[in-house]
């Protein structure tokens, strides 16, 4: 049961905070258009990427 992450590595929490991000900001935004807000939630799922890759190689 030897798992090869750290059961403390917190660095996959990025993408969740990344689209929670996403769709706040969108919500500002839903009124003008519906797209732009499903932009926002991709804009948020790439930067928690991004974050996530560059947390990892920290480690």
């Amino acid at each position: 049961m030897n798992d090869s992450k750290d059961s403390n590595d917190k660095s996959t929490w990025a993408i969740g905070g990344g689209v929670l991000l996403g769709v706040g900001v969108g919500f500002f935004f839903l009124q003008q258009s519906p797209l732009v807000f499903v932009g926002c939630i991709i804009a948020g799922l790439g930067i928690g990427l991004m974050m996530t890759a560059l947390l990892s190689k920290v480690r």
